[in-house]
């Protein structure tokens, strides 16, 4: 397949999870990906062919050199995926300000940032392509519907998808489409972090908060991280060339309840 032959990609929060299953698909489509994170993502970017950066979301100065490695390493950029995030529980009560805070500043300021360094850079080579240029945001489920003990996940995420469909109005001349990707809840090791939370908290086994996981989906599963690869490549690819403002919902039927 090479859908995406020819087209440069950045992959924030790429070293792994949801992020290394995306930089994968994107670069099983012809893409050259440049694999950014906090974490080590070398050997995901040695083993298809790309690039990795070191790069914290949250600076301004790194968003910079993460798309400049793009132009040094490929030669510029068509496609942002806006990965990296952060997540935890907190009943209302027990989440600090410093704590809200931190999350907005890593899953709103960091999309954000994204935007503003990655859109110019795509919008440059974009006339090159039928779909033009592409920036796919991670919201979650949690941008659309509300649930406990999420308050500042749900509004980080809910500010993640209405920062997409401003962008997309904004760019929508300059060919660079702009969607937005709201999984369920995806067996990665974020959320098995937050698995090891919740049985601590409530004392149950970890196969009953899988369980539980699982039967929230009525498909009856845990979505997998390439379950949200495969959509974060088809906005990618010019197969959604008329899609632009809009959320792909991927979560096993969750939010139809």
């Amino acid at each position: 397949m090479s859908e995406l032959s020819g087209r440069v990609a950045l992959v924030t929060g790429g070293a792994r999870g949801l992020g290394a299953a995306a930089a994968k698909a994107l670069a099983a489509k012809g893409a050259k990906v440049v694999v950014s994170d906090i974490r080590d993502g070398a050997e995901i970017a040695a083993a298809i062919d790309g690039a990795f950066v070191k790069h914290d979301v949250t600076s301004e100065d790194e968003w910079i050199a993460a798309v400049q490695c793009a132009k040094d390493k490929f030669g510029g950029l068509d496609i942002l995926v806006n990965n990296a995030g952060v997540f935890w529980m907190k009943p209302l009560p027990m989440e600090s300000l410093e704590s809200f805070r931190k999350m907005q500043q890593i899953n709103v300021e960091g999309v954000f940032l994204g935007l503003k360094h990655s859109i110019p850079a795509i919008a440059e080579r974009a006339h090159q392509w039928d779909g033009g240029g592409a920036v796919v945001n991670l919201s979650s489920v949690a941008g659309i519907v509300g649930a406990p003990n999420i308050i500042a996940y749900n509004a980080s995420k809910g500010a993640v998808r209405l920062m997409t469909k401003s962008a997309a109005l904004e760019y929508a001349g300059a060919k660079v489409r702009v969607n937005s990707v709201h999984p369920g809840i995806i067996d990665t090791p974020m959320m098995a972090e937050a698995a090891k939370v919740i049985e601590a908290t409530t004392g149950q086994g970890a196969n009953t908060t899988r369980d539980n996981f699982a039967t929230r989906h009525p498909l009856g599963r845990m979505g997998r991280d390439i379950d949200i690869a495969n959509a974060v490549a088809f906005l990618a690819s010019d197969a959604a060339a008329f899609i632009t403002g809009s959320e792909l919902v991927v979560d096993g039927g969750m939010t139809a309840i």
